[in-house]
């Protein structure tokens, strides 16, 4: 029986809000990785096995539309060989230097939430998508609200080398142009053969500057008696690890693409926005960070946003 076009809808909405919350608990994890992993170790220990999981997980369901994996015709494989050099690969590269060049990290994190602005622009020209104002009011107020959660109570607001400022739009930029593939990739493609193919030559491209970089000796020179110990680091990296292999590579990334392939590029990423959100409340429950009024007024902006992103309006651009 096919779903309704309401029922797709709001299936589609959940899809986001789950991978919005997975994602936005991905800092954190990082953050705790990098403690003790190397970045490019940390990478390859994230994706190889999430890659490895979809291939076991789309072999025993392969008649799913969503979780079945379908093999790659050679046609195909530009848009697959643009959105895995795009994301994870371009974008995590690019992110990295973004935070080395600019100063403050909360300038380099506003910055990075961008997305929703210039996903109407890509949609437009690239996939001619129906834009609508309420899709462009909803984007501003959100991203607005990101910057009111982001920047208040903030003590730096230096910016810093200005190249930052355009690495950062550039890692955007990668991160806008993956989803655009993920429309345009055929329908006969199931979300989890998108991001395993996708997932699978991003690999291609780290795991050569992982040899170069650090390599094997970054495994060997970790104390792995640590895994003994519970709340060690090493325990403590490696089960962030592998959040960011289950849940965040894999879970997350494919309920995103099957809600962006439902709804549409300019609604889904407008989604982004809510993640500073999520971290937000989980920094301020689980360690105690304090989100004075301003940041609230940023939640309340960001929420009212994505609502008004999401109902019909005037069309401002529709595809000829």
């Amino acid at each position: 029986m096919s779903l309704s076009r309401n029922n797709t809808q709001y299936l589609a909405v959940i899809a986001l809000i789950v991978s919005m919350i997975i994602w936005s608990v991905s800092g954190i994890a990082i953050k705790h990785a990098l403690v003790v992993l190397p970045p490019f170790t940390m990478i390859v220990l994230r994706f190889v096995p999430s890659v490895l999981l979809m291939l076991i997980i789309g072999l025993l369901f392969r008649k799913s539309s969503l979780f079945g994996l379908q093999k790659l015709e050679w046609r195909d494989l530009p848009l697959f060989l643009i959105a895995g050099f795009c994301q994870p690969f371009l974008y995590y590269l690019l992110e990295t230097f973004t935070y080395n060049a600019l100063s403050s990290p909360t300038i380099a994190e506003t910055l990075l939430s961008t997305s929703p602005l210039l996903s109407p622009l890509f949609a437009a020209v690239l996939l001619r998508e129906r834009i609508t104002r309420n899709n462009i009011l909803g984007i501003i107020l959100s991203t607005g609200g990101v910057f009111a959660l982001s920047l208040v109570g903030s003590s730096d607001f230096s910016i810093g080398n200005y190249w930052g400022i355009l690495l950062a739009f550039a890692a955007v930029s990668a991160a806008v142009v993956d989803s655009i593939m993920m429309r345009k990739v055929p329908a006969k493609y199931s979300s989890l053969s998108f991001i395993f193919y996708a997932q699978l030559i991003s690999l291609c491209f780290f795991i050569p500057i992982w040899f170069v970089r650090e390599g094997p000796s970054a495994l060997q020179s970790l104390d792995w008696n640590q895994l003994s110990t519970f709340d060690s680091p090493l325990s403590t990296a490696v089960l962030c690890t592998a959040y960011l292999t289950v849940f965040a590579s894999v879970i997350a990334f494919i309920l995103f693409c099957f809600a962006l392939r439902k709804i549409g590029v300019t609604q889904a990423n407008a989604f982004n926005n809510i993640r500073p959100a999520f971290t937000a409340l989980w920094m301020f429950l689980f360690f105690g960070e304090q989100l004075p009024l301003g940041k609230w007024i940023g939640i309340a902006l960001i929420i009212f946003g994505l609502f008004v992103c999401q109902k019909k309006g005037a069309l401002l651009y529709k595809k000829k």
